[in-house]
């Protein structure tokens, strides 16, 4: 089976077609996260508690894993294994190898859901890297395959509105577009200002000056003058942007995903410099939509050693998944990122 995209993974399991083996990733975290959900939710309704085994993909022990592979389902047709952010880049070679070998042989009431959310599997350039690749041709010839890449703005602007329907409420298909755009097309930006403008319309309209009232701002006056300063070494300017996005109110995850972008455009702008490429070539090879941030990067990164943007995009990976298992409070996580990363 090759990689197919989200529609068709839908139409599968609309048609009872379930695979024992499933792969999610894409630079749309948000949809990624979201369909995840969706799969374990249809596999296992209300008993989750009792047959999903959640595994950290950083912590990945492969005997241990072998147990829960043969493990029998409680209560529930699936025994369901999720395994967040498997990175082969940083598994010993052996490891995945053994792990592929394993997945030849699960047992039919097993399915495992491979998702990431933490890293880029494609390592900030256009195809998947070589060690992923291995685990990734293996989930297509042997279950699902599923990228999640960012929509367009037209096609955002739809979904904006139908969410927006379904909470009650209108906005314009212009207006959509606009929203799509102010949150650089990222689903979980859009999403979480969908939740905050349907709560303060209450049934009502959103309109272009309700838009603009209530919608953070994602611009590179912002996030993009945050990944500058931690570069400039000006850390107080960094920790002053950080509490203006806090102070809005955005979700801690959206703001980390948000900076993370920024640093990824750096990353491949000074590799496509590096191997003299200009910015159209840039836009073409990632997809972008909006030429400004590619500009912006192309200009900037030319300071940047690319060495320390990489070690900078790893802090952040770091820091992602201190997000999701540590209980510290969100801007002490924040600011220890930032010191580490003008180090």
């Amino acid at each position: 089976m090759a990689q197919i995209d989200a529609k068709s993974v839908e139409a599968q399991l609309r048609n009872g077609d379930i695979s024992n083996i499933y792969y999610f990733f894409g630079m749309d975290i948000s949809s990624v996260e979201t369909f995840t959900k969706r799969l374990i939710k249809h596999l296992l309704g209300e008993m989750e508690e009792f047959a999903l085994t959640k595994i950290n993909g950083k912590e990945f022990n492969l005997p241990s894993f072998c147990t829960t592979l043969d493990a029998m389902p409680m209560m529930s047709e699936y025994n369901v294994i999720l395994i967040n952010d498997y990175n082969c880049d940083e598994q010993r070679d052996n490891v995945t190898k053994e792990m592929i070998q394993t997945l030849k042989h699960i047992p039919s009431q097993t399915i495992v859901i491979f998702n990431i959310t933490g890293f880029d599997i494609k390592g900030g350039k256009k195809s998947i890297t070589p060690k992923n690749k291995k685990l990734t041709e293996f989930a297509a010839k042997n279950g699902v395959l599923c990228e999640f890449p960012l929509q367009t703005v037209n096609e955002l602007s739809k979904s904006i509105v139908t969410s927006v329907s379904r909470h009650g409420c209108t906005i314009r298909p212009d207006n959509a577009k606009i929203l799509a755009e102010m949150c650089l097309s990222n689903t979980l930006m859009i999403n979480n200002e969908i939740d905050k403008l349907c709560a303060y319309v209450i049934n009502g309209e959103i309109t272009i000056d309700i838009i603009n009232l209530c919608v953070a701002s994602y611009s590179n006056t912002t996030v993009y003058e945050f990944a500058k300063a931690v570069f400039d070494g000006k850390r107080q300017v960094a920790i002053t942007i950080l509490d203006e996005l806090l102070a809005q109110r955005i979700d801690k995850t959206i703001i980390l995903f948000a900076i993370s972008g920024s640093f990824t455009d750096f990353y491949r702008a000074a590799i496509a410099l590096k191997h003299r490429r200009n910015s159209q070539d840039l836009m073409h090879d990632f997809g972008y939509y909006y030429e400004f941030a590619v500009n912006n990067a192309m200009r900037d990164c030319r300071k940047m050693s690319i060495a320390k943007i990489r070690r900078c995009i790893k802090i952040l990976r770091n820091t992602a998944v201190l997000f999701n298992s540590a209980t510290v409070d969100g801007r002490i996580i924040f600011e220890k990122a930032i010191t580490e990363m003008m180090i």
